[in-house]
């Protein structure tokens, strides 16, 4: 087995696995994943071509019936997968809802979007009928290219997919360069760019093979050279499919980043909010359920899963104020600063005092009265409250149910100050 053999097999498996991890989304995601539904067709259809050139498959279904059955199979499924990724770009750049002048990238993909059904039906209709008819399939090839170069009906047939090929990897570095130069983030930038220098490798490759076999049929190549360009093209190929694999995920790992943060965001978040829902079981969509069975809840979007989480806990928050004096918030204040615990945590775990001794007077059966007061707002925006929350749910966590008991009873003393025997004088007292 060569080297290229193996690249071959690499680049297959590489675009399998980009295939199966975009396809939940793409499937079953939500509307702006769904968007993306056709260039998840894309990595599926090359996969299927790219499998079919390896070499064990290659061999066996060039020695099937169907002589040389593997090109014609490959052609058929790239040719899908250029369809599904010309109607990405569709569906991605054709859109422009502003009025005024359209934007040139904008009509360029509303053009392509009236001819690119129809070039890929007409592609394959023409494939089938001169694979059939005029390319030479007495015997099996191995390199179907280079064996058939200086043959007429097998360069037809090969100038016709070349020429679909070829228009369709302009289009795409076209649009993508495009989007390139006006992406605003790094990675979307760095991902684009490596897309736009695979479709630039994809222009190349079929210019320099079409122009191989026109000039064969002037002027039969040696066997050796005609190999010889069969692989340097081919490994040209294999690079173009890397670039493509790898740029067109580049931007999906943000967004992995994104739900792992989420993840995380949940598993420090759920005690806090279970409890808080335990409490008031009228308030959750659902009602609470442990840890697990709400990370598997794939029918909601882990974002919108986590919004709730917030909103709940703020909700929650707000009913309990009506259950506690407002001597609670500077008692809760007064326990935080205990060993002089810094800025950064005596914040959080102000709130979290504040919050298990308003859930431990409610319990108690406290009745409801005055909105207590509360904290100030430590967040201006959505992602801000839930990473202080996530710092309120880790101090939560260390708040023992006997100390939240004496900060609640520190600010119900009947003209007490609101402070708390500091621990360390307890332990000494004890």
């Amino acid at each position: 087995m060569t080297p290229l053999d193996v690249a071959g097999y690499l680049i297959a498996g590489l675009m399998t696995a980009v295939a199966l991890w975009r396809m939940p989304a793409a499937l079953w995601g939500d509307e702006e994943d769904r968007r993306r539904r056709a260039l998840w067709g894309c990595y599926a259809g090359f996969a299927a071509a790219l499998w079919t050139k390896t070499r064990a498959v290659r061999i066996g279904l060039n020695d099937s019936p169907v002589t040389d059955l593997s090109v014609l199979i490959k052609h058929y499924t790239a040719t899908i997968a250029i369809l599904a990724i010309l109607s990405y770009i569709v569906a991605i750049y054709g859109q422009y809802a502003d009025a005024g002048d359209v934007p040139r990238h904008v009509r360029f993909a509303r053009m392509i979007q009236q001819v690119a059904a129809k070039a890929s039906v007409a592609t394959l209709v023409l494939l089938t009928v001169l694979f059939f008819t005029v390319v030479d399939r007495s015997t099996p090839s191995d390199r179907f290219v280079a064996d058939h170069a200086g043959q007429g009906g097998a360069t037809l047939y090969m100038s016709v997919f070349y020429l679909y090929l070829g228009a369709a990897s302009a289009v795409c570095a076209y649009q993508w360069a495009l989007a390139t130069a006006g992406a605003a983030q790094r990675h979307l930038r760095i991902g684009l760019g490596m897309m736009t220098f695979a479709m630039v490798i994809g222009v190349g490759y079929t210019v320099s093979r079409t122009l191989f076999l026109w000039v064969s049929v002037i002027d039969q190549p040696g066997e050796a050279f005609a190999l010889k360009f069969d692989e340097v093209t081919e490994a040209s190929q294999v690079a173009l499919f890397a670039f493509f694999a790898i740029g067109a995920s580049i931007p999906a790992f943000s967004n992995v980043r994104r739900r792992a943060t989420l993840w995380r965001a949940q598993v420090k978040l759920h005690a806090l909010w279970y409890e808080l829902m335990a409490a008031f079981p009228d308030q959750p969509f659902d009602p609470p359920a442990p840890l697990l069975r709400e990370l598997t809840r794939f029918g909601t979007p882990a974002d919108l899963r986590v919004d709730r989480w917030a909103a709940d806990i703020a909700d929650a928050v707000e009913k309990l104020r009506h259950y506690v004096p407002d001597a609670l918030l500077p008692a809760a204040e007064a326990a935080a600063m205990d060993g002089n615990a810094g800025r950064e945590r005596s914040g959080p775990l102000a709130d979290a005092y504040w919050i298990k001794a308003a859930l431990s007077a409610r319990t108690a059966g406290a009745t409801a009265g005055k909105a207590a007061v509360v904290g100030t707002q430590h967040a201006t925006d959505q992602d801000g409250e839930v990473a202080w929350l996530v710092r309120v749910a880790a101090a939560y966590r260390t708040v023992t149910p006997e100390r939240a008991r004496q900060v609640l009873e520190s600010a119900a003393a009947p003209g007490a100050p609101a402070t708390v025997t500091p621990v360390k004088e307890q332990e000494q007292q004890a």
